[in-house]
């Protein structure tokens, strides 16, 4: 396929890893779609690759240096049309230097999820308190978040809920968002209930809110459940700590199984997936998942965020009690796990198609990179931003670079 004219340079935090991580399976998506408008691709990251790093070969990689001139010297070298930043740190890290080595390039960032919402819901929660969305001014990441957001030319949001707070709490111009989320859709050969047995959870644990989550299983939600029920929970999760796997307990039902080599396959076999999240932002790729393959769930607000209002594919919950309740009923209860199972069909279909958001996706960057002169002009606060944040951020690095370049 012959390649367009046009260059994206992405610069992950991360290797991709698909099959450990929501993130993984969102860089790999926009990746895809890149290569189906037949962009010119090239993935850069200061990370070392894992053995369950996705296979890039068909598409140039690079691996790059913090706090190096180095960089400057590849960019200049490949002049890229658009870069893709993989999270706001990223940004800050690179953002200057691709400014200043290529100013016509079109500055993109993919925010995956509003890290200052999911700390804020964090310190609320270990605080003991209810969460407040004005909370969200007094996060100190949020200042570095939003600036971020700022600087860029335009940020990928992956949840509509976000896209409303990034407007109505931190005054946003609309221009500078664009909403586009997982994609996901049913899978052709979906397990029947008789054929399935037993819970499960499935989230990668160096996400914080999926460890806190097992916790809160463990402690306060599956006892309940195992009182009504003799069926084992299955935990699954890539990169699980001591404390997780310590929960390990087949007595009381509680199976820690670490990773799994398909997620799909392992949820397929389950009968309800069950997802306390406490908090947490973006969308709940887990959940997703359980659609695709007809899993029903049973998770709180937080983890139903951004996916659905109304007729959840399963039960939507809160408090401990209802949520084992919830568990239990759609466990045993036939007609209500069919049900269920539909609403998470009809879902997919009509919120989280690929073919709704592709095209949008590739116009919309290529109408930033028409206008690009007139949309900085319009976004004097994001000009600011970045002639401060270069300024900063540049003798920062070339302080580092320097002390490293002694050793």
């Amino acid at each position: 396929m012959q390649k367009t004219d046009y260059k994206i340079l992405i610069i992950g935090s991360v290797w991709p890893e698909p099959n450990s991580s929501a993130a993984g399976t969102r860089m790999m998506q926009l990746i895809s779609i890149f290569q189906a408008a037949n962009f010119e691709i090239i993935f850069a990251t200061a990370a070392l690759k894992t053995p369950y790093s996705a296979d890039l070969s068909g598409i140039k990689t690079e691996q790059i240096l913090l706090n190096s001139d180095s960089f400057d010297l590849f960019i200049q070298k490949i002049q890229p049309t658009f870069v893709l930043f993989d999270r706001f740190m990223v940004e800050e890290q690179f953002g200057w230097r691709v400014s200043r080595c290529c100013p016509s390039a079109v500055r993109l960032l993919d925010t995956e999820d509003l890290h200052c919402l999911r700390r804020a819901r964090e310190s609320a929660l270990k605080r003991g308190d209810l969460f407040d969305i004005k909370m969200l001014l007094s996060e100190e990441v949020a200042l570095r978040e939003i600036a971020s957001i700022l600087r860029c030319d335009l940020s990928l949001v992956i949840s509509e809920v976000e896209m409303q707070i990034l407007s109505a709490i931190f005054s946003i111009d609309d221009n500078l968002l664009h909403y586009i989320p997982l994609f996901a859709t049913k899978e052709d050969d979906i397990a029947r209930y008789e054929d399935r047995q037993d819970f499960i959870f499935i989230g990668n644990f160096l996400h914080k809110p999926n460890s806190d989550a097992v916790r809160h299983l463990k402690e306060d939600i599956w006892p309940l459940i195992r009182k009504e029920c003799s069926a084992n929970i299955l935990i699954y999760g890539a990169y699980a700590s001591q404390q997780i796997l310590n929960y390990h307990n087949p007595k009381q039902g509680f199976i820690v199984c670490g990773r799994a080599e398909s997620a799909f396959e392992v949820i397929s076999k389950a009968k309800v997936l069950l997802a306390p999240i406490r908090f947490g932002a973006g969308l709940k790729g887990k959940l997703l998942e359980a659609m695709r393959v007809g899993t029903p769930s049973v998770t709180s607000s937080v983890g139903a965020e951004g996916i659905v209002h109304e007729d959840w594919p399963g039960k939507v919950e809160d408090n401990n009690e209802d949520f084992a309740a919830a568990a239990v009923s759609l466990y045993f209860n036939k007609k209500l796990w069919l049900e269920s199972q539909t609403n998470g069909f009809k879902i997919l279909k009509s919120r989280f198609s690929r073919e709704d958001f592709e095209a949008l996706l590739i116009d919309r960057i290529m109408e930033v990179r028409k206008n690009l002169e007139n949309s900085r002009n319009s976004n004097f606060t994001g000009r600011m931003l970045q002639h401060h944040s270069m300024r900063s951020t540049e003798f920062m690095s070339r302080w580092i670079s320097a002390k490293n370049n002694l050793k």
